[in-house]
């Protein structure tokens, strides 16, 4: 950007994964306008913000947690595979310890709830570029002394999925399973959870940031 301007590049290149339109506006706003950190391009889901990173190589993800496509949970896991020279940065309404343990186990180096000041927005960015973790101590003490997530990585995708209205013919059909062994991953992780069905069971996850 900066560059076809005759512009020199700020220190800092962002990638933005947001999928409301009016956040990610602002966000890039926010970013945009500090000396040192330049946002090079904004996705609307997982994979884009992926192919963005593959394209522009910048030093920080930010990337919020739900989204279409890949999560950002999902996203930070396949930046660490894919990418690791770019830090992540988890930017998020969700207060639950059961995502920050998730987004750590992820790679992600920063955890920051959007109810913050703006100003530590960019704080958090630049400590994340530096290799250091941005993470509210009282949710990080919680995380670690709270209930540990039982699910396995399959049996929290076909929950989410299911909980999300996928049937298990559809699951079974996209994840190339039989439709028995889906109902199985499904049983499991309702046992696992102390639900009823797998409704409840994806609520109860959820909430507790397991999904």
């Amino acid at each position: 950007m900066n560059a076809a301007q005759g512009k020199p590049a700020k220190e800092i290149q962002v990638v933005l994964a947001e999928d409301q339109g009016m956040v990610q506006g602002a966000l890039a706003v926010l970013l945009g306008i500090e000396p040192d950190i330049e946002v090079v391009a904004a996705a609307n889901d997982g994979e884009e913000a992926l192919r963005a990173i593959g394209r522009h190589r910048p030093g920080v993800l930010v990337t919020d947690i739900e989204m279409p496509k890949l999560t950002g949970l999902e996203l930070a896991g396949r930046v660490r595979e894919l990418y690791p020279a770019t830090r992540v940065l988890i930017l998020t309404t969700f207060a639950r310890p059961g995502y920050l343990r998730r987004a750590l186990d992820a790679g992600a180096l920063g955890y920051l709830l959007k109810d913050r000041p703006s100003t530590e927005l960019a704080d958090a960015v630049r400590r994340v570029y530096r290799g250091l973790r941005v993470v509210d101590p009282e949710l990080a003490a919680e995380a670690w002394s709270g209930e540990v997530d039982p699910l396995s990585d399959r049996e929290r995708e076909i929950l989410r999925r299911a909980g999300e209205g996928e049937s298990t013919a559809d699951l079974a059909r996209s994840l190339r399973l039989s439709d028995g062994t889906v109902r199985n991953y499904l049983s499991e992780a309702i046992s696992k959870l102390g639900a009823h069905n797998r409704t409840e069971a994806a609520r109860m996850a959820r909430a507790k940031g397991w999904l």
